[in-house]
């Protein structure tokens, strides 16, 4: 990973400038592995995020607002109670280990000043967050490890905390170029410089062993076995450099942009190896460059953690519904016989003088058939004639009561599938937390999850606006981003003379384009057929069927769920949503 040894020993000197001396205010735990810190000084108020998860752990001072849960974990609350009001004596870094020791004093329930220790250990997946007695005893961590998970390091209340075993590696900050080079020697030939430097050099990443790599080569390999004289001269300059950066924590924030703009890298130094396929700049702080680097990716691992339980809740009422509805068709299936349980009765009433009790089966001319073919009937031998007839017309008023209530539950449940469809849909548009609340209190109005703890008959939180598009001539189209909005849009928002546009038969958004009293361009109507399509289920498909009406055709049935019209007066047009929009969406 990035964050390797030489850069957090640049974070420990950039958040012991800001935070030594301060207070502990408050200590917030957003999600299963991270904990923000809030500190308060004479003149400051700082928050230190501190994250243990497997692809983005780190530490640094963050300016990024998060949502916090109602109901903080208990390793939230034991921190509250152990660190609120502590001061921050020390940060302490062993070596160019990737790991920091926060040491704080603390006043205990009796009121005695104690040194409490926040062990930070940015390991990978590996990583955790370790509360540490002044005895150097483990209060808790934020990742228990028994011996089942580990037989070399457990880590578990009551134990000595010891760090993670070191490896067979040089620290920069006490040896040598010589040794450095003495060491890579060593090694088989055939092994490129930038790996042996990693499996050298204790407290690099690999882009910075890649970065001595092509400086040493001038932007080609170096192997160990064929490294020429001016490569091993390149080298021994550049590991040099390396080493002064790290005992004078001289190091200034790099991070590199690809050609779509998103983050691909960061690094303690300027960065060349990606030539002009790459974009680097420098920022000015190593926090600001890691809120800026993992920014769009704890956003989406958020949006991920708190739509996966929304995700599994609707997936197992779908899968339900789905039984459910296979169930009761199999049993409406049954009941189509029911016409043969009525002519039998009829036959029964007309032949009553042909048969007699006690017997078990009759064969009678049917005479509802066009061939008056023969027919044969089950009776129970304990009834007489009439009754065994009216037996078969009690069978079947039962039965066409029953497919008369199937059709009715079946009806319901498709309904209420295709509403879950829907809801997929909208958490499959959302972009961020808002958007997830927003479905989440659907849902609640719904009964599907239940309602935030709160104060009762709490307003609902104002819908945030649908997406605003401007088509290539100017009118403006807007799209619902859930069920709620939709409603709101087309029933309330829209103007009768507005044009409604919605994938036939498929969940997506609703779809307005404004007219303001102007006949719509067909320009303009096929860009908003294409954004309803784009905001689809279909979003990938090539050919989608887009029906389109005025708002006027639009109605919504009493009592029907979010999101659920009815439209009459429509006509349906066939869009690729695969290509490049034309319309433009507006902030």
């Amino acid at each position: 990973m990035a964050l390797d040894g030489v850069f957090l020993r640049h974070l420990k000197e950039e958040i012991g400038t800001s935070l030594l001396g301060t207070r502990v205010d408050r200590v917030f735990q957003p999600n299963r592995d991270e904990l923000i810190l809030a500190f308060r000084g004479f003149s400051a108020a700082y928050k230190l995020l501190i994250s243990a998860r497997a692809n983005s752990a780190r530490i640094n001072l963050t300016t990024i607002p998060v949502e916090n849960p109602q109901q903080p974990p208990m390793l939230c609350m034991l921190l509250r109670k152990k660190l609120q009001g502590a001061k921050l004596l020390e940060i302490t870094q062993p070596d160019l280990e990737r790991a920091l020791m926060l040491k704080f004093d603390s006043v205990n329930e009796l009121g005695d000043h104690v040194e409490l220790t926040l062990a930070v250990e940015i390991m990978g997946r590996y990583s955790n967050i370790i509360l540490v007695d002044e005895n150097g005893k483990i209060i808790d961590a934020l990742k228990r490890v028994d011996a089942e998970m580990s037989s070399e390091r457990l880590v578990l209340p009551g134990l000595l905390y010891r760090l993670p075993p070191p490896q067979d590696k040089l620290s920069m900050l006490t040896c040598t170029v010589e040794e450095i080079m003495a060491r890579i020697d060593a090694l088989p030939r055939d092994m490129e410089l930038s790996k042996a430097l990693m499996s050298v050099l204790q407290g690099i990443s690999p882009i910075i062993a890649r970065e001595v790599e092509n400086s040493a080569g001038l932007g080609h390999e170096v192997y160990v076995k064929s490294m020429t004289p001016p490569q091993r001269r390149r080298t021994e300059m550049y590991v040099t450099t390396l080493m002064e950066t790290a005992k004078n924590v001289s190091g200034t924030p790099h991070i590199v942009i690809d050609p779509q703009n998103k983050p691909k890298d960061f690094a303690f130094m300027d960065i060349r190896q990606y030539g002009n396929a790459m974009t680097v700049s420098e920022k000015k702080s190593f926090s600001e460059m890691l809120d800026a680097f993992y920014a769009e990716r704890d956003q989406i691992e958020r949006m991920r953690v708190k739509s996966q339980d929304l995700l599994r809740l609707l997936a197992n009422h779908a899968d339900r519904l789905s039984r459910k509805i296979a169930n009761q068709q199999a049993e409406l299936s049954a009941c189509a016989e029911r016409d043969t349980l009525r002519i039998k009765g009829d036959l029964l009433s007309a032949n009553m003088y042909a048969i007699q009790k006690g017997e078990t089966s009759v064969k009678l001319q049917n005479f509802y058939d066009e061939n008056l073919a023969e027919l044969e009937i089950a009776l129970d031998p304990a009834l007489t004639p009439q009754q065994n007839a009216q037996k078969y017309y009690k069978n079947y008023r039962k039965a066409k009561t029953a497919e008369e209530k199937l059709t009715e539950q079946i009806g319901l449940a498709q309904t209420e599938l295709t509403y879950i469809d829907s809801v997929f849909e909208s958490l499959a548009l959302a972009e961020n937390e808002r958007d997830l609340n927003e479905i989440r209190a659907e849902l609640a109005e719904q009964g599907y999850v239940r309602r935030k703890a709160g104060k009762k008959n709490q307003k609902q939180p104002a819908l945030s606006a649908p997406l605003k598009f401007k088509t290539s001539d100017g009118f403006t189209v807007l799209v619902g981003r859930n069920n709620r909005q939709n409603d709101k849009l087309t029933m309330k928002d829209a103007n009768n003379n507005d044009i409604w546009f919605h994938t036939k038969n498929i969940p997506g958004s609703h779809t307005v384009l404004v007219t303001d009293g102007k006949a719509p361009t067909e320009t303009a109507m096929e860009e908003a057929a294409v954004l309803a399509a784009q905001h689809s289920r279909a979003k990938d498909s090539a050919q989608v069927p887009v029906d389109y009406t005025q708002i006027r055709y639009v109605s919504k049935p009493q009592g029907a769920k979010p999101g659920m019209v009815i439209y009459v007066q429509y006509k349906t047009v066939y869009v690729d949503p695969t290509t490049e929009s034309k319309a433009k969406q507006q902030s």
